[in-house]
């Protein structure tokens, strides 16, 4: 059995599923995860929105150390493996944090096309498959 880490961040399990957030239809804000009230005017106009799969890689780093709590990953200091975090712009409104499936800073590039897929990250107390989302590098830079 598997779980998203935060069901309500995303459409998973669909297939090709997709992040999950909301935009504020009084002055058109977009925000990831969804809140209640808009961040920019704070009227309670957020309306749910999926976010496109693809993307451009905007800025990266990478984790090379075990996160404090709460993370939920199943590593210990000693079998913690470093992992890459980006800032990924999806279409015209929004730029989310993510983990990325590469880690190698030689690997990544600015402008760099991005895809949305899910990573394990642990497994809970009943014994299930914590996924979280991830985004993985495609060929190529946009145009």
């Amino acid at each position: 059995m598997q779980r998203m880490i935060a069901p309500e961040i995303s459409t998973w399990p669909e297939e090709n599923f997709q992040l999950v957030g909301g935009a504020c239809t009084a002055c058109a804000a977009t925000v990831f995860p969804i809140q209640q009230l808009c961040p920019r005017c704070s009227e309670p106009a957020i309306e749910r929105v999926t976010f496109p799969r693809e993307g451009t890689l905007v800025a990266w780093t990478t984790q090379g150390f075990l996160p404090g709590a709460p993370y939920l990953g199943d590593e210990t200091a000693k079998t913690f493996t470093p992992f890459g975090v980006g800032l990924v712009q999806l279409g015209d409104d929004i730029r989310i944090e993510g983990r990325l499936t590469e880690n190698d800073p030689e690997k990544l590039e600015f402008g760099m096309r991005v895809a949305l897929t899910s990573v394990p990250l642990g497994t809970d107390d009943a014994g299930a498959a914590v996924l979280t989302f991830a985004f993985q590098p495609l060929s190529g830079k946009e145009s």
